[in-house]
């Protein structure tokens, strides 16, 4: 009986025990379902890929026809290379050919792909109860082996990443092995010439076009830096964001920023002050937020905040002039932070 955990798949996925046989890859995660059954097609296919003798059903095909499976294992290959046999969508309707086949697979490999299956489940208990039966489960990535994934395609290809860029792209990033494969292509494409990420570079390639880059209008405009607030006032923009959203937003930031401060004039250091906030900030985000704290004095803030809600107002009664209302309004908070 042979049961995997989900954490031992990659490692055998790298070097596999079996040559012929029937595999089980079932989980929540269909991208990962999907790139496990590949791996081991390519693992299977050995020295020369080229030569496997690759067949592939959908799982109700081959309901109507159930013998159909069983012939094609024991079928000879016409031109002597690895049979392999690829089932997507396998259900339990596949247990009496596999059955048959469970001892006697006539030196193919079969590679079923299935949704989550119970340990109940007929076709999963068949497999891992099978001498020459492998079920590898395929669950969605958790914190650290999505950042291992990172970081091992980032150095595979010799890109220099930065601190926050893995945590940031995490955060973007879901549980879908596929999206993140795909998300990962395109930052490695990206970086193929500089060999370098940023977050920023992140930001750009991977965000909804406008979420993330909202951060970058606060911390912009709360620490002077005009040049960045105008790119990340045209990001947002261009994701269709509200410019009445932003600006109730960029109220609600500068209210903070006062209230942290009133902690820091009682005597409290900014890093101590950000690090009790409760959501916590984005760890890349407590250098801009602290240098908020140093730049703006309480009155300030105070001021800032009411030019906000009055922004806000206005933009709401003159709904068609509301962008220009933001960035009137943010450039002004920009200097200000920038000459303090």
């Amino acid at each position: 009986m042979t049961a995997l955990k989900a954490h031992e798949v990659a490692r055998y996925l790298a070097r596999p025990d079996l040559s012929e046989g029937i595999f089980l890859a079932y989980g929540p995660d269909g991208g990962l379902v999907r790139e496990t059954a590949q791996r081991l097609i390519r693992q299977l296919s050995g020295d020369d890929p080229a030569s496997a003798s690759l067949t592939i059903f959908d799982g109700p095909e081959l309901d109507a026809e159930l013998g159909r499976l069983v012939m094609e294992a024991r079928s000879v290959s016409l031109f002597g290379g690895k049979r392999i046999i690829r089932v997507r969508n396998a259900t339990k309707s596949l247990v009496m050919p596999l059955t048959e086949l469970r001892d006697d697979p006539g030196g193919a490999a079969i590679i079923l792909e299935a949704g989550n299956l119970t340990p109940r489940d007929a076709l999963r208990a068949l497999i891992e109860s099978a001498k020459l039966g492998r079920a590898l489960p395929c669950y969605p990535d958790t914190d650290e082996t999505l950042a291992n994934l990172m970081r091992d395609t980032f150095n595979q290809q010799g890109i220099r990443a930065d601190a926050d860029v893995i945590p940031t792209l995490r955060d973007i990033l879901g549980n879908d092995r596929e999206i993140t494969r795909r998300e990962l292509e395109k930052v490695t494409l990206f970086a193929a010439t500089t060999k370098t990420l940023t977050r920023e570079d992140i930001l750009l390639l991977c965000a909804d076009n406008g979420a993330l880059a909202i951060d970058a209008i606060l911390d912009a405009s709360g620490g002077g830096h005009a040049e960045k607030l105008e790119m990340a006032l045209n990001r947002a923009l261009a994701a269709s964001v509200n410019p009445q959203q932003l600006l109730a937003m960029l109220a609600n930031h500068f209210a903070n920023l006062r209230r942290w401060r009133v902690e820091v004039d009682n005597g409290k250091p900014p890093r101590a002050v950000l690090e009790a906030v409760k959501p916590r900030p984005h760890f890349s985000r407590i250098g801009n937020l602290e240098q908020q704290l140093r730049l703006w004095s309480e009155p300030a803030l105070a001021n800032a905040t009411e030019r906000l809600l009055n922004a806000t107002s206005d933009s709401r009664r003159k709904p068609v002039l509301a962008e220009t209302i933001l960035r009137r309004t943010t450039l002004a908070l920009c200097i200000q932070a920038a000459t303090h």
